[in-house]
């Protein structure tokens, strides 16, 4: 632990030594959550809860970050304080009615977020057209991605949140196998249908949680995440569960949008994040494990007006040297791709 000398240490106990902050301090351990998220669970007024989630910030104990005009906080990781703070929260009952009420208003949120999002998918699996208009044409995007991940062979792929399966399809010929995962029925339906009509017989698509994945530890060679962490209420542990999947010298594809200021992408299209600076992806890739290897941002044409938006690659990899064990990935057992 970060050494904190006595005025330090005061005042991080002074900052969490109050039952809302306690109570905000718990939610927080567990992901990232607004202003609006927590004035929702522990129904207060806003700006108590903004008074509560400053003293705990300046106290250092929690990390914020702005998008658009949402601001997302998180306990603080690389700080003592935020290190006290995991320990004064370890010592607490997690059985206790409160903090139990409180994860399961969390919980539901959550779960009307995703829900939201499925219903999305549903409505619009067939058709992008609109978001692809404001980056360069997907066919560059694709060209990268190949590019990046043709450099060694491939045995087994993983692609999370797949979508309509065109990651499967495009690096088709790449890997010996590809496995699909998504969480909405409807996509994985349309998937299957484009695999099938492109005669893809080396993948398979399945549904599943992103944040906990029926897979074996250190399964895959490679990890996809295909404009998808945007679409995540945690990212950071989406990313933490697709590192497990690597072998050691295995690697992690995301690609997704640099940072934008389009509010109008959460409300039309269900957007999360609006989008993901160098350093956040790194920060979370490095608390997985894995080390950054490159950084690759296509950024609009300066001929199109209409693109608006820079979408990016980050490409990390576990070290060869990780202290895990290959298991069976069981894509025998798997239905086929109908």
């Amino acid at each position: 632990m970060i050494p904190l000398d006595a005025k330090t240490s005061l005042s991080a106990l002074r900052a969490a030594g109050e039952a809302t902050r306690l109570r905000i301090l718990h939610l927080l351990a567990e992901g990232e959550l607004t202003v609006k998220d927590l004035t929702n669970v522990l129904a207060q007024s806003q700006p108590r809860i903004s008074r509560h989630l400053k003293l705990l910030h300046d106290a250092r104990l929690l990390e914020r970050y702005r998008e658009g005009s949402w601001v997302y906080f998180r306990l603080a990781d690389q700080t003592g304080e935020g290190q006290l703070a995991r320990q004064i929260l370890s010592c607490l009952d997690a059985s206790d009615p409160v903090f139990r009420r409180d994860r399961d208003l969390v919980a539901r949120l959550i779960e009307a977020r995703a829900q939201a999002a499925q219903e999305f998918f549903e409505a619009h699996a067939p058709d992008w057209d609109r978001v692809r208009a404001l980056h360069v044409e997907e066919a560059i995007v694709e060209d990268a991605i190949r590019q990046i991940l043709s450099e060694r062979p491939i045995g087994f792929l993983v692609d999370l949140g797949t979508g309509t399966g065109r990651v499967l399809e495009l690096l088709g010929d790449l890997y010996e196998r590809g496995l699909g995962i998504d969480t909405n029925q409807a996509m994985l339906n349309y998937a299957r249908a484009n695999l099938d009509r492109a005669e893809q017989h080396n993948a398979q698509v399945r549904q599943g949680d992103l944040h906990n994945l029926a897979l074996d530890d250190a399964c895959a060679d490679v990890v996809v995440m295909h404009q998808v962490l945007h679409f995540i209420s945690d990212p950071a542990k989406a990313v933490l569960e697709a590192a497990r999947l690597l072998k050691p010298s295995g690697q992690l594809l995301i690609v997704d949008f640099a940072p934008h200021d389009l509010e109008d992408l959460r409300d039309q299209f269900a957007h999360e994040r609006l989008g993901f600076s160098d350093e956040q992806i790194a920060g979370w890739c490095k608390d997985a494990g894995l080390n950054t290897l490159s950084a690759q941002a296509l950024a609009p044409r300066a001929r199109n007006h209409d693109e608006k938006l820079t979408v990016s690659l980050w490409l990390a990899e576990r070290p060869a040297g990780a202290d895990r064990e290959s298991g069976p990935t069981q894509i025998d057992e798997m239905e086929p791709v109908l």
